[in-house]
């Protein structure tokens, strides 16, 4: 995946090292909360992400939904003007929500990181150090919290 191969390069990491999760991250941080590890990050698109934040642990878009207003609300905490944070609260995808933040997208995606770290945490309820990597589409980083460089 784009995020697979941005944290891949990040960190000069042999195919070995890398576990692709899917939508399965309640699965692996379950998983790893039995066996921990010293350090994870968990990396993905803004919207698998952003759903993580939320609190859902099955990430497949069957199983959950993003709450599009509770992104408005994060995007109005970061300065965004009251129609943005309107069409944003009605946007049909994490990706339009993404494009209406225009320059405050990266402060979103930090913010959607910072939230998605604190329920990994919550969930692993261990010792294991955790990064959050938001990947754009085009595999550059949008946010990096809790960054293990």
């Amino acid at each position: 995946s784009t995020s697979e191969r941005a944290v891949q390069r990040l960190y000069d990491l042999p195919e070995a090292a890398l576990i692709d999760m899917g939508d399965f991250v309640g699965g692996t941080l379950k998983y790893l909360r039995r066996h921990p590890v010293p350090r994870l990050t968990l990396a993905g698109g803004f919207a698998k992400i952003a759903k993580l934040a939320q609190g859902h642990l099955d990430l497949h878009s069957s199983r959950s939904r993003l709450d599009a207003a509770a992104l408005a609300n994060m995007l109005a905490g970061r300065g965004a003007d009251p129609a943005t944070v309107a069409a944003a609260s009605e946007a049909d995808s994490a990706g339009a929500i993404l494009e209406l933040a225009g320059e405050r997208r990266e402060a979103l995606a930090e913010a959607v990181g910072w939230q998605a770290r604190e329920v990994a945490l919550a969930t692993l309820s261990g010792a294991t150090a955790v990064e959050v990597a938001i990947v754009g589409r085009d595999g550059e980083f949008l946010g990096r919290v809790g960054a293990m460089t």
